[in-house]
Order: C-alpha cells, then structure tokens, then sequence
C-alpha cells in the first residue's frame, strides 16, 4: 500500500484531468476517433484514483464499468453515476484499430456528436471524483454487504 493513499489518488485525477484537456484539443482538430478513446481512458484513470484513495493498491483492470462498480461499494452515488459512463468501454478496442471495424477504420467513423458525448462523460467522472477527492478526507466506508 502506498504511503498516502489520498496523495495517490489526486495523481491519478491529475492525469485524468490533462488527458481531458487534450479530448477537448482533439475535438476541435476533428480527430473524433482519439477522442472517443482518450474519454474512456480518462473515465478510466479517474476511477482508478478514487479507488487508490480508498487504499486500494493496485488498482487493475481497464473497464469502466467494473472500476465504477468497485467504486460504488464505498460510495454508491458514484457507482450508479458510473454506471453511465460505462458506455465508454465500447471505444476501448474499436477506437484504434482497423479490425475493430468492419470494412474500414476508426478515423473515418466516429463522428463530432460521439465524440461529443464520450468527451462529456469523461469530463463528468473526472468532475464526480474531484469533489470526493477534494473534499479532504475522501476515504469512505465499504458499503455493508459489498465484498472485497
């Protein structure tokens, strides 16, 4: 376990937070593919600093989903609004290879409003996590009944 769990979960959203800057970057140069992909990977680090925050170490795993069902056992108002963002998870792959899509490639299929809408979801989790993480004492207590 890492010495400040609190500490390491405010890098974790730090990362979070400039990778979301450059989804925004990456809207506007039209690069909607990159922008789908950046947003779940923010989602994604946001998430996981929240979980090391808790003192969880290491905190594994890619899916958006499955890192904000963890997160919803010690707060479970951040679970059920993670439970939207899992929809990130399907621009994890297809993003960023041409076999994830049939007969043609990333760049040529997701479009401003997509893009759009994973950016927003992303900025939404890193916001979500920033209040519980900037609010002090950020640990919280398992829910009952949920196990780890």
């Amino acid at each position: 376990m890492r010495a400040n769990p609190i500490a390491e979960g405010r890098r974790w959203l730090d990362q979070a937070r400039e990778d979301l800057r450059w989804t925004e970057h990456l809207l506007g140069e039209g690069a909607y593919h990159l922008v789908c992909f950046l947003a779940q990977q923010v989602a994604e680090k946001a998430l996981k600093g929240f979980l090391y925050a808790q003192g969880e170490d290491p905190v594994t795993g890619h899916s958006v989903g499955r890192l904000g069902r963890r997160c919803g056992e010690y707060d479970a108002s951040l679970g059920d609004a993670a439970a939207e963002w899992s929809i990130l998870d399907s621009f994890y792959i297809p993003t960023r290879y041409p076999n994830g899509i049939p007969d043609d490639i990333p760049a040529n299929v997701y479009d401003l409003e997509t893009a759009s809408r994973a950016s927003a979801l992303a900025a939404r989790a890193v916001e979500e996590v920033a209040v519980r993480l900037e609010a002090g004492d950020s640990r919280a207590t398992p829910t009952e009944g949920a196990g780890r």
